[in-house]
């Protein structure tokens, strides 16, 4: 069972954006950004993007520029970046990274945010 999967079952607790029956999207814990986000599909589809039933890659894509939407809006940013690695989880998934300048995602790194800042954000995206 992926970390995904246990996050989807309520194994481990996670610090949801976006919920629906299929997907689920989570602020990242160790995030590059404020605001990064997670968008899984709820049942592991697999692990490579381009390895996706068109189905299921339409959907996740679908999912993504709905959340991407909300964060664009909630967060006041000027663009949401959009990486998928497949490497770290063999879960398929979308990172969302609300930008507020132009930036190249080398040029970021991992950090640690409190749980009031992450709680902060949330309620900004809530609100």
């Amino acid at each position: 069972m992926t970390i995904f999967e246990k996050i989807v079952a309520g194994k481990i607790p996670c610090r949801k954006v976006w919920d629906s029956e299929t997907h689920l999207a989570i602020l990242d814990i160790n995030p590059l950004v404020p605001g990064h986000t997670l968008v899984i599909p709820k049942r592991n589809v697999g692990d490579e993007l381009f390895e996706l039933s068109d189905a299921d890659f339409d959907a996740l894509m679908h999912t993504s520029k709905i959340v991407a939407a909300l964060l664009k809006k909630k967060l006041d940013v000027k663009r949401i970046m959009v990486a998928v690695e497949g490497f770290e989880v063999p879960h398929v998934h979308v990172h969302l990274l609300p930008m507020t300048e132009e930036r190249s995602i080398r040029s970021l790194e991992r950090r640690e945010m409190s749980d009031q800042q992450f709680d902060e954000i949330l309620k900004k995206i809530h609100e």
